[in-house]
């Protein structure tokens, strides 16, 4: 009966431990990937199976969630406040690394017949994140490894990429530079340490 209760009380502390059910947070080195690997290998798995599924580079990946999530696996966009006190609902329904939409998370469930994915779920966001962007390729005609305007359509939309709507975000070009950076630079340090 004592180790019954032993094992239960184990079962207990170890689910308390878990809080939300997973570590969210970031990783403690989000400026070197190498290190990043070494902490959360998990994360490089999903992405590198993600790239033999889509075609799209592990750094490109990479650089998308930064700008999207910072790498934090349970995100969401800011409350929204009426006379700066009232809560009026977030900005919009984006969650997780990849902050994906509602909607287009549904589509890709959809399409991909993934019905148990989640969005807090580095495996599925970053499969999200091909898919995603195998559209962009598709659609747009924007190659894989260009991470900019991968970036402007991801961010936009296919339509709105198309439209050219970006043009009229100087911040949002801005955004977009600092991922394709970051990509290139991501690239660089993974090819140093012998991960590429």
């Amino acid at each position: 009966m004592s180790r019954a209760i032993l094992l239960l009380t184990v079962v207990l502390a170890l689910a308390a431990c878990g809080g939300r059910g997973g570590n969210f947070s970031a990783p403690r080195n989000l400026e070197n990937a190498c290190l990043m690997e070494r902490e959360r290998p998990q994360y490089f798995s999903a992405m590198r199976a993600t790239e033999r599924r889509w075609g799209i580079p592990l750094p490109v990946q990479m650089a998308i969630i930064h700008a999207e999530s910072r790498f934090i696996g349970d995100a969401r966009t800011p409350v929204r406040y009426t006379l700066g006190v009232i809560p009026m609902g977030r900005q919009s329904s984006a969650l997780g690394y990849s902050q994906a939409l509602d909607g287009t998370w549904d589509e890709y469930v959809r399409e991909t017949g993934n019905r148990r994915a989640s969005r807090t779920s580095i495996a599925d966001a970053t499969d999200f994140i091909g898919w995603y962007n195998n559209k962009s390729r598709e659609r747009n005609g924007i190659a894989l490894t260009d991470a900019r305007n991968l970036y402007l359509a991801y961010h936009e939309g296919h339509t709105g990429f198309a439209r050219g709507s970006y043009n009229a975000k100087p911040w949002l070009i801005g955004v977009a530079d600092r991922v394709a950076s970051r990509s290139a630079m991501y690239d660089q340090q993974l090819r140093g340490c012998g991960r590429r």
